[in-house]
């Protein structure tokens, strides 16, 4: 039996945040009172429901904030299976994208990048690690979210019988056809009752 191959997707989140196209109307503060604090809350919910369910079950995900946090005892949190990470104090988002890559890459782990920041793009491709850019991240998941309404709408089964498929003029003289035969037998035509 075949090994699948083990799968990491690691977002750079504030910079497909700040350059994908499918998050940029979010960011702006709105009429919602649950975002009025901080205007990315809704574009940071929005990505963390897009990177669920872009991954599925096919890849582990990580979405790499920078954060300026203090070193945290844990390795990020996790929603639906999603790791959410913020930088440490003195670090930043894209060199923990950086470090995990290459750990990853290592290990043998195919690993994805999402990111739009050249630099990172070129620092991962140096080890081998597939890259992708915030804009089409954000077609990627459009696309899948449409198949997937595609695949939930309900299919219209047209049933079409011979005679809704022929011609007016077609349909009358088979309607006369089958009458004369009925008459000639003397009873009703077959299949019929």
């Amino acid at each position: 039996m075949a090994r699948t191959r083990r799968k990491l997707l690691i977002i750079d989140g504030y910079n497909v945040l700040r350059s994908g196209e499918r998050y940029l109307h979010l960011r702006d503060a709105g009429p919602n009172p649950d975002f009025a604090d901080d205007a990315f809350n809704r574009a940071r919910e929005a990505l963390i429901n897009d990177v669920v369910m872009y991954a599925g079950g096919d890849a582990e995900a990580v979405i790499v904030f920078d954060g300026n946090h203090e070193p945290p005892g844990d390795a990020g949190e996790k929603v639906a299976g999603v790791r959410i990470v913020f930088s440490t104090a003195g670090s930043s988002a894209d060199r923990v994208i950086e470090k995990l890559s290459r750990d990853a890459r290592d290990r043998g782990i195919e690993v994805m990048v999402v990111t739009s920041d050249a630099t990172v793009q070129n620092t991962v491709f140096g080890f081998g690690v597939d890259r992708m850019s915030a804009n089409g991240f954000s077609r990627a998941v459009a696309r899948d979210e449409h198949e997937r309404s595609l695949d939930e709408a309900p299919g219209i089964a047209v049933k079409n019988t011979v005679a809704e498929r022929l011609s007016p003029g077609m349909a009358e003289k088979l309607a006369a056809l089958r009458d004369s035969l009925g008459a000639a037998g003397g009873g009703s035509p077959r299949g019929t009752a």
